[in-house]
């Protein structure tokens, strides 16, 4: 039973501990280390030894997406996060046409929990193409369009499919998200214009998240616009205000300031905000342009600065980063205790996703999946399902 010993960390704690594996499940888990030397092989850590990190909402990486439709595409995606600490993700989706998100699922169905060579396809996120065409952001416009006329069955008929999104103002949103309740997903709400009260009106649905706080969303501001007097709230403060609802940030150190950061983390707190990546193909690999969906056939964005950006440089364009970046990134913004920081990285998102019994913490009878961070909080080990990606 291999065996690791270093400085554990739980999801209110920090402690000096050992943690075994036996197959692909955590066996043994220990803090009071008098106890002996414990049996197998013992690999002693100078660093922390934490649950693998859960990725909730990711599009690509190293050349690849998801969108591209073929298992080497996802195995490429996979393999990427893991040298960031990712052991386990949700598979996103884009905007596109119908027959390329059918692809999107049916890959996303016959590599569910299968290996890869690095992080493991935990489900899949439905992202698109119930979204509000004026907050679309970077994704593709063909194949937009709402839960009225484009029917979702289909797609969530998928034994893959964990979250789906949903902009709330849409027509047939109602019936969408009472489906999602119906099969154990969780409803998203993103890419929306919604005011407040329509917000309200999805979680009294079952609306339980919503995407990347802060980004492609309405706010007070943007409804000035439409209307000068009273004043209304959007997604964004129904997103701080309502309890029921958790949600993400990209903590990539380009698309949110430390203060955003910071205000995420304080009125949501480490049990209802994950940190995600949204990552494109563009992550590890040059800068220059890239689509993002299908190669060939989605968006043309570019990268530069470390982040995705339109072509023409004034909007942001999905990200470009790991999670490794996103905890160093959250963790200097908020001053946050390591623990917490892990949690929004690994049991946070593991809950959102329906997850929780499985992954997230180190607990007997859970995946054996970890990540060994050095004292600067870098990556430099990852087993998944008891098996050595990367060897320190």
């Amino acid at each position: 039973m291999p065996t690791l010993e270093g400085d554990l960390v739980f999801p209110d704690r920090t402690e000096k501990g050992r943690v075994g594996w036996s197959g692909d499940l955590l066996s043994s888990i220990g803090t009071n280390l008098i106890n002996g030397p414990g049996q197998g092989e013992i690999i002693l850590w100078d660093g922390f030894i934490a649950p693998g990190f859960l990725d909730i909402h990711v599009h690509g990486g190293d050349g690849a997406d998801f969108m591209d439709g073929t298992a080497q595409a996802f195995q490429t995606v996979c393999r990427a996060h893991a040298r960031h600490g990712t052991t386990r993700l949700l598979a996103t989706s884009t905007v596109a046409p119908s027959d390329q998100i059918d692809r999107f699922l049916e890959i996303c169905d016959s590599l569910l929990d299968a290996p890869t060579g690095g992080a493991r396809i935990a489900g899949a996120h439905f992202y698109g193409p119930y979204f509000a065409p004026a907050a679309k952001g970077c994704h593709p416009g063909e194949g937009l369009g709402d839960p009225a006329h484009l029917k979702p069955g289909r797609f969530l008929d998928h034994r893959c499919v964990r979250t789906a999104t949903v902009a709330p103002e849409l027509p047939g949103t109602a019936d969408f998200l009472v489906e999602c309740k119906k099969r154990g997903i969780v409803g998203c709400l993103g890419h929306s214009h919604a005011t407040f009260s329509q917000v309200a009106d999805a979680v009294a649905l079952g609306a339980r998240h919503v995407d990347h706080l802060f980004c492609a969303m309405s706010d007070r501001a943007r409804l000035r616009q439409s209307q000068t007097y009273p004043m209304r709230g959007g997604l964004l403060e129904a997103t701080l205000a309502i309890d029921e609802l958790t949600t993400e940030v990209i903590a990539d150190d380009r698309h949110l300031a430390d203060e955003l950061l910071y205000l995420a983390y304080k009125v949501k707190g480490p049990d209802r905000l994950a940190l995600v990546t949204d990552s494109m193909r563009a992550m590890d690999m040059p800068d220059g342009e890239y689509w993002f969906g299908k190669d060939g056939m989605g968006e043309a964005i570019r990268k530069a600065d470390g982040v995705g950006l339109t072509l023409d440089g004034k909007g942001l364009a999905s990200a470009v980063q790991g999670l490794d970046v996103g905890m160093r990134a959250m963790k200097r913004a908020s001053r946050a205790p390591l623990h917490e920081i892990i949690r929004m990285l690994t049991l946070t998102p593991a809950r959102i996703a329906g997850l929780a019994d499985r992954f997230g913490s180190l607990q007997v009878g859970k995946a054996a999946d970890l990540v060994l961070l050095d004292r600067q909080l870098q990556v430099r080990g990852l087993v998944v399902a008891g098996e050595w990606v990367i060897k320190p």
